[in-house]
């Protein structure tokens, strides 16, 4: 019988895993060409969430927002969850109460949620596919981005309609060892 090991760590190492994921997959294969400038610049805030009292968390991302609201110097926040939601299935409604509670609450325009997650899965795609490491992330996560800065990104980009097409093409290229391979790599940094 063997024994799994599990290592605990500190918020400043999840922190140091996603800010490598961002570096190295993000931005390093370019899943979003959007995502260099606010890196460099230090305008990702990172939100460890420990625990998995999963009835709070669409209020956590809510308190997100409304800081995000008020402090113009934060330009998007990862919230990175560290225990919950290690079934997919579970994350995907947090999603939906998320983006539930961020309309209810008149952020609808204001906000996005992106969402990334260790075994995510594109509804559409077979479930052996490179194409989902485009949204596999360290730990499940909520990205709250500003739709105003998104927009003006967006439309300096020559192709916007094209980048999910791009990611398909370059993670079905280098396939699903590849992909496997470099995220592992992200949480050994």
């Amino acid at each position: 019988m063997s024994r799994l090991y599990f290592m605990v760590l500190s918020t400043e190492q999840i922190i140091a895993q996603t800010k490598n994921w961002v570096k190295e997959i993000v931005i390093g294969c370019g899943f979003c060409p959007f995502a260099h400038k606010v890196f460099i610049e230090n305008t990702i805030r990172y939100v460890v969430i420990e625990g998995t009292s999963l009835h709070e968390h669409p209020s956590l991302a809510l308190s997100e927002m409304q800081l995000l609201e008020k402090d113009t110097t934060i330009e998007t926040t990862l919230i990175i969850f560290s225990e919950a939601y290690q079934q997919f299935s579970a994350y995907l409604q947090l999603v939906q109460q998320t983006e539930k509670l961020s309309i209810r609450k008149g952020y609808e325009g204001i906000f996005q949620i992106a969402s990334f997650h260790p075994e995510y899965i594109f509804g559409d795609a077979p479930e052996h596919e490179a194409s989902h490491y485009t949204n596999r992330s360290p730990y499940p996560m909520l990205h709250l981005l500003r739709e105003e800065s998104l927009s003006k990104a967006i439309s300096f980009h020559p192709k916007p309609e094209g980048i999910p097409q791009t990611n398909i093409e370059f993670t079905n290229k280098k396939g699903i060892e590849y992909m496997k391979q470099l995220l592992e790599k992200v949480m050994k940094m």
